[in-house]
């Protein structure tokens, strides 16, 4: 592991500070190529504008067609938390905008994912005169054609990167489809459709609908934005920012969503002092859980309500599925951990694990907590159930800056044709399914084709840092403010690099190691998670008197009372 850090415009850094930008997050911000503190202005206004987005108008166009023409609506979701925030976005705005609108999410273990010809046939028995699918559909060709069969207008909203044939919809909006000129090509599933909605509402705006009744402010949704931006993990540039910002900023004013803020109590957080820490490790998971054991229904009727005493029975029954999905990735990690060793002692550019009795809705979070491990692309498979999907196996995967997985997975299927039934996804994680018959088979494609795309050094693990932290500002009104502000993929949470002397060092919980460090006569408490394998957890850390340490400064709230915390990320003696 290589500790490097980053750099940044020196000139950059010093407009920032001069702009009154606090010096740590001036050199922070200029590390992260932000030159001006007009680039950290979140206001809406700010925003992109919809007619940017290519068809978002025609799909303004055709919903507002739907709606005066009392047309059923079905919206299709995902089973993960953008698609849920994204639908329960959609069912909000469009209820508020006067549409008739129903929902419906594939049973991942049976339909699998996205627009099937299959989960057409049983959306038909809802008698739906248009489909609006969320955060998916961009890959449904053979789906959209059944629609069009049965008379169903499809109206496809996504962010996936299309493959080789766009489906035959009555509109797409993407801002990954071809010829599409949005410069915020990070939107997530949730950020495409609040977009559509803010196209939909001029477009009633523009037909008079609002001469009689209040015109619905949609900025109400944007806390169920920002949860769907960061719990996608999509990149937050300057536009995703801004959405993240608006949701945060109704959260803390305790006006948000009776759902997300009870996901957050239920997690411990407190929704007027959210962050977007709390929505990506706290809220987040808890949705998700929905849709990797039972049905993802229950996290969009959580989203959806606007009983607080609904809101909080539902939020509870997701916590207590989230406690369900920790045990089972438990079990499959320590059974991942025995073939990662292996792995680990042999050279390969990727990997790729199956086990008979693995959990096909927790694969993606085992393939995600490898790839950290091993330091290259990983894909975890689970069998796809039985009946129809006997003898298939559903795979989740996970990259690391370098390759880009969709593309390496559609490598594989241009090299060994019909090895990969299906697949999709973008650049840092994808879905595929196979036979399990060729499961070895895909894993000797899937390292050859990693090997020729990805360079040598992307398997060299560093970690990028912000260097070191003067000690006159390792304080509790820093760590503060570092937390007030946006961070996420592609933007990420300050991490420092100190050297520290070792005052102290114990296990707890089994598996993390609690430090008290000492700088420049200044004492910390300090906790690496995840640090000790509970086997030798009786032997502690076994750290030296001296260590160099990259760390985030953060609070930590125990018993009423406010203290830094150093959570430290790598460990050099």
């Amino acid at each position: 592991m290589k500790i490097v850090e980053r750099t940044y415009a020196e000139a950059d850094r010093r407009a920032l500070e001069r702009a009154g930008v606090h010096p740590v997050l001036a050199r922070v911000f200029a590390a992260r190529r932000i030159g001006s503190a007009a680039e950290l202005d979140y206001d809406a206004s700010r925003l992109l504008a919809p007619s940017l987005l290519a068809n978002a108008e025609q799909a303004g166009a055709l919903l507002t067609d739907a709606i005066a023409g009392r047309r059923r609506i079905l919206i299709v979701a995902d089973y993960d938390a953008d698609g849920a925030t994204a639908c329960a976005l959609g069912l909000r705005a469009l209820r508020s905008l006067g549409a008739e609108v129903q929902y419906l999410v594939p049973d991942r273990f049976v339909l699998g994912y996205g627009l099937s010809p299959e989960l057409v046939d049983l959306a038909a028995g809802l008698r739906p005169e248009l489909l609006v699918t969320v955060d998916n559909g961009i890959a449904s060709v053979e789906g959209v054609a059944r629609a069009r069969a049965l008379g169903i207008a499809t109206l496809v909203t996504d962010h996936h990167l299309p493959g080789p044939e766009l489906p035959a919809a009555e509109c797409i909006v993407n801002p990954n489809q071809p010829g599409c000129g949005f410069p915020s090509k990070a939107l997530a599933g949730v950020g495409v459709m609040f977009y559509v909605m803010l196209a939909l509402r001029a477009e009633l705006r523009r037909r008079g609908a609002f001469a009689a009744r209040p015109e619905p402010n949609l900025g109400t949704l944007a806390d169920l934005v920002a949860l769907g931006t960061v719990a996608d993990v999509v990149p937050l540039d300057a536009n995703n920012r801004i959405l993240v910002a608006q949701g945060l900023k109704r959260l803390r004013a305790e006006r948000g969503t009776p759902g997300l803020n009870a996901l957050l109590r239920v997690a411990g957080r407190w929704p007027a002092q959210a962050t977007g820490f709390d929505l990506g490790f706290a809220a987040g998971p808890r949705l998700n859980a929905a849709g990797r054991l039972a049905d993802m229904s229950l996290g969009i009727e959580c989203l959806v309500t606007d009983d607080e005493a609904r809101a909080s029975s539902i939020a509870q029954q997701l916590d207590q599925l989230n406690r369900e999905r920790r045990k089972i990735e438990g079990q499959m990690l320590d059974e991942a951990l025995l073939a990662a060793a292996d792995i680990e002692a042999a050279p390969g550019a990727a990997a790729a694990l199956f086990e008979p009795g693995w959990h096909q809705g927790v694969v993606g979070i085992l393939a995600s907590r490898l790839r950290e491990r091993l330091h290259r692309p990983v894909v975890c498979f689970a069998r796809a159930g039985d009946g129809a999907n006997a003898g298939l196996l559903r795979g989740s995967g996970r990259s690391i800056p370098g390759l880009h997985l969709r593309d390496c997975l559609d490598l594989v299927a241009k090299r060994e044709p019909g090895l990969i039934l299906r697949f999709g996804g973008h650049a840092q994680a994808a879905g595929l399914t196979l036979h399990e018959r060729d499961f070895e088979r895909f894993g000797e494609a899937f390292e050859r084709a990693a090997a020729d795309t990805m360079p040598p050094e992307a398997l060299s693990p560093v970690i990028e840092t912000d260097g070191a932290l003067d000690p006159a500002h390792a304080t509790l009104g820093v760590a503060q403010l570092l937390e007030e502000q946006i961070w996420g993929q592609g933007f990420p949470q300050p991490l420092f690099c100190d050297t520290f002397s070792v005052d102290g060092q114990r296990v707890v919980g089994e598996r993390h190691l609690k430090l008290r460090l000492v700088r420049d006569g200044q004492r910390f408490d300090a906790i690496k998670f995840n640090a000790v394998d509970p086997r030798s957890a009786q032997h502690g850390g076994g750290l030296g008197s001296r260590i160099r340490a990259a760390y985030r400064l953060t609070v930590n709230e125990f018993n009423g009372q406010k203290n830094v915390q150093l959570n430290v990320e790598h460990i050099e003696a």
